[in-house]
């Protein structure tokens, strides 16, 4: 027959298998057929019936301020039977400190902070050794120092004494720090158990392990609870309330790097990214501290266990741990993101995207300040198949193509945002600007600006000036293709129009007062132009394109002094820009001396190496120069020499892709190979190159032109400005049929080419085609009417055929045309949207 001794043994394993297991219903049975059966264990029996009494409640109606009402009445049973074990002093000593503890949590429920302070206390909780703990006694001293933390910040100190208010804050911090490392301890054994069942049950049932595990998951995510959730969380957003900024960032490294457990997935995603926010908006680069070794090196039986490992990764830099944060926050945002639509599984889905949502966007600010846009990229890849009709993803997604260069595939996305954010206006703009500057595709563009100001019109948003900009844009654009008069004055009047209703929209806008400018500089009228862009400067002073109009037309009135003491003073403010260094070059070279200019080119060089050679790298994938290379963007788009190559010309697009089709085929038929690398920054150096050759030729040295189209040709030999180059250096020779050959190859590429039409043209009237040269030149007059050279050498051909009239007309218009003419045409500003 059983001992009663080993009955009362089998009873207590029971209950604290249903104490563990939260089961406590069957808890509080067992504790009654305890007391029943054996009354000396009535201090026992009664703590369980007051422990199950409590917990049962609360997972019902968990402690927090809604609830307190509620608690008062539906927990006064269990602080009875919680009481009477309290009170039995001497005869469980570990039963009366478990009472207290729990009747701390109790009075915490009811809302009554004081007397949950009171039972820690009597408890002794501040002096409770270190040892190891049965898992369930592990939760209640947890939540334990997590509740004495929460009453502590409810009752603050009377006193104003600093010292009192340190000490308070001190003692409320230690906590929250000593539960959340017992809340990790305790879910940590929890997983333990759970893989220790799940193991057993292998042995037992295969078919059980799906079953098996998932309950265990529930489980062990239901027994964390508010309070122990907020014991995790609590104690580094204390630190940071207190000013202490870097305590608080190693104490979140602490939690994250220990062990996950099932129950702290969801808690490591808001943490991640918690901290994350503090390094970048807390720590500069000066004050930022690397994270120290993860070797567990604490014996403590309540520290919890981290991962180690001698091929841990660490990270070197602030940015590293910010990427690396927000990477594992997004792997696991990506984990839980609800792919369904069905209806009833509407809100979990909209909780996941929106978490997913904020980390994207903490990964877009940090990558696009260190030029890491193809990770992003990335990011939003895995980011599309969750985010089904969810505009604002697809709007950053479109953002980030743009900022990778994938044009067409940005677009294709933005039309999708314009159609999810019907009433929005910027996604109509951002399609419009794509149009006009990456795909020539004018009218779609004025069609997208419309689209917007109907938009706008509908649904104010703040916008109408940009609308009517981006309309007149499009005209302005329009205007400078045709060549048709009536088109011309029809579009120019229209863009007039369009900037001028721009600028009463918003007075203060210095992009509407820049573009009226740039529309009267197109049109000759330079006293106009003055006006408008000395506006925008004094709207914003800083604005790029509006100080490069103004140089040429300081250039155009002959103010060579004043437009070179203007271009020094920008690049004292913006010593990496590269167009004001170019059109220093070519002032320099007509109003001082070509040694002066190649100064200024070497300048260049050395800027264009200490922007570009890391890039051009094969074996670097990215610069960590951040320096302001916008203006280098700008310098591309323009290609700084001719009308032809500026961004608002018709022909620039469709000569650089014949350009690049014919360098694919030299490359696949010669030893061409192209250069690694951005070919942007190769195109710069080309420019650079050929401009110095171009110096090189006004100063009469025709060796150092030959080594500089050398090097030019290394970079881009089939460039139609290379073979434009070549040709002034044979002409310089007297070369006219190679001259001529030269010239003809760079039309065949760019018809528009004007400065290569203009010296055909003369090289045909040194040959003695004088129609031939005629025709040539009125087709160079066709494109730039405002051209003194064309008109000038239009009238030496015309006079040497005899038309005296009509070379005095042409001579007379080279003269009117040349008093207005600038350095660099007005079309080598490159369009601007900012």
């Amino acid at each position: 027959m059983t001992s009663k001794k080993g009955h009362t043994l089998r009873i207590e394993s029971e209950i604290d298998r249903n104490r563990e297991e939260g089961n406590w219903k069957k808890v509080i049975e067992l504790a009654e057929h305890l007391k029943a059966q054996y009354p000396n264990n009535e201090c026992l029996a009664n703590f369980l019936c007051g422990e199950g009494r409590l917990e049962s409640f609360l997972e019902q109606t968990p402690p927090i301020d809604s609830n307190i009402t509620k608690a008062k009445s539906g927990l006064l049973e269990a602080k009875r039977y919680l009481l009477l074990a309290a009170n039995e002093k001497d005869k469980q000593a570990l039963v009366v400190l478990d009472a207290h503890l729990l009747l701390g949590k109790l009075h915490y429920a009811m809302g009554m902070y004081e007397e949950a302070l009171y039972h820690y206390q009597q408890a002794e909780l501040h002096t409770l050794t270190e040892k190891q703990l049965p898992s369930r006694s592990l939760k209640i001293i947890a939540e334990s120092y997590a509740i004495k933390g929460l009453c502590l910040e409810r009752l603050p100190p009377n006193s104003k004494s600093k010292f009192k208010i340190a000490e308070w804050q001190v003692e409320m911090i230690k906590c929250f720090v000593i539960a959340g490392d017992l809340t990790l301890v305790y879910l940590q054994e929890q997983d333990k158990i759970a893989m220790q069942q799940q193991n057993g049950s292998v042995t037992v049932n295969s078919n059980n392990i799906g079953l098996y595990t998932t309950q265990t998951s529930v489980c062990t995510t239901k027994q964390i609870g508010p309070i122990l959730e907020t014991a995790l969380q609590r104690s580094p957003l204390l630190y940071l309330q207190t000013g202490d900024v870097q305590t608080a960032i190693s104490r979140y490294r602490e939690i994250l790097s220990a062990v996950e457990t099932t129950a702290t997935q969801n808690l490591r995603v808001k943490m991640t990214k918690q901290l994350a926010e503090v390094l970048l908006r807390k720590i500069c680069s000066a004050d930022y501290k690397l994270p120290g070794g993860l070797i567990d090196t604490t014996d403590s039986p309540w520290k919890p266990k981290r991962y180690v490992g001698l091929n841990m990764f660490l990270p070197k830099n602030e940015y590293e741990e910010l990427i690396l944060l927000l990477l594992i926050s997004e792997a696991m945002a990506v984990r839980d993101a609800v792919l369904s639509q069905s209806p009833e599984f509407k809100e979990a889905r909209i909780q996941a995207f929106e978490n997913a949502t904020n980390i994207y966007d903490l990964l877009t600010i940090i990558v696009v300040r260190w030029n890491q846009v193809e990770l992003l990229h990335e990011s939003f890849e895995r980011a599309m198949k969750f985010s089904h009709e969810e505009a604002h993803t697809w709007t950053q997604y479109a953002l980030c193509l743009i900022s990778l260069g994938k044009y067409m595939h940005a677009y294709t996305v933005l039309k999708v945002v314009a159609r999810l954010s019907s009433h929005k206006v910027v996604p109509c703009l951002l399609a419009a600007r794509l149009c006009y500057e990456q795909f020539n595709r004018i009218m779609e563009g004025i069609e997208w600006s419309q689209k917007a100001l109907q938009r706008e019109t509908a649904s104010p948003q703040g916008m109408q000036s940009r609308c009517h900009l981006y309309i007149g844009i499009g005209q302005s654009i329009l205007s400078a293709n045709t060549t048709i008069k009536l088109d011309k004055i029809k579009y120019t009047d229209a863009a007039m129009d369009c900037f001028q209703k721009a600028q009463q929209c918003d007075p203060n806008d210095h992009l509407a007062e820049y573009y009226l400018a740039h529309e009267y500089a197109m049109n000759r009228q330079i006293n106009e132009a003055m006006i408008h862009v000395k506006i925008a400067l004094n709207l914003r002073a800083e604005h790029i394109p509006s100080l490069h109009l103004l140089v040429l037309l300081l250039s155009a009135n002959k103010q060579y002094s004043e437009a070179l003491h203007l271009i020094n003073s920008v690049l004292e403010e913006y010593p990496d820009n590269l167009n004001f260094l170019y059109i220093k070059a070519h002032l320099e070279l007509r109003s001082i001396s070509g040694e002066v200019a190649l100064f200024t080119i070497k300048q260049m060089f050395s800027l264009w190496k200490s922007l570009f050679e890391d890039q051009t790298n094969m074996n670097e994938q990215h610069s960590e120069k951040r320096s302001e290379i916008r203006s280098v963007c700008q310098f591309f788009a323009s290609e700084m020499s001719d009308k032809d190559s500026s961004s608002m010309h018709a022909q620039s697009l469709a000569a650089s892709r014949v350009e690049q089709a014919l360098s694919e085929v030299a490359s696949s038929l010669s030893s061409f190979t192209p250069k690694p690398g951005p070919q942007r920054a190769w195109v710069l150096q080309l420019q650079v190159w050929l401009l110095l050759a171009e110096v090189f030729l006004a100063m009469d040295q025709p060796n150092g032109a030959i080594l500089s189209l050398q090097e030019a040709s290394n970079i881009f030999p089939l460039s139609h400005h290379i073979m434009y180059t070549r040709g002034l250096l044979h002409e310089y020779k007297l070369e006219y049929t190679e001259a001529k050959q030269c010239y003809q190859n760079a039309v065949t590429i760019n018809p528009s080419h004007v400065k290569s039409l203009q010296h055909l043209g003369l090289i045909y009237h040194y040959l003695g085609n004088q129609r031939l040269a005629e025709k040539t030149l009125r087709d160079a007059a066709k494109i730039d009417p405002n051209s003194h050279e064309t008109w000038y050498n239009l009238g030496k051909v015309l006079e040497s055929l005899g038309e005296v009239e009509a070379a005095s007309d042409c001579m007379a218009t080279a003269l009117e045309v040349e008093t207005t003419n600038p350095i660099l045409p007005i079309l080598s500003i490159p369009l601007t949207f900012e």
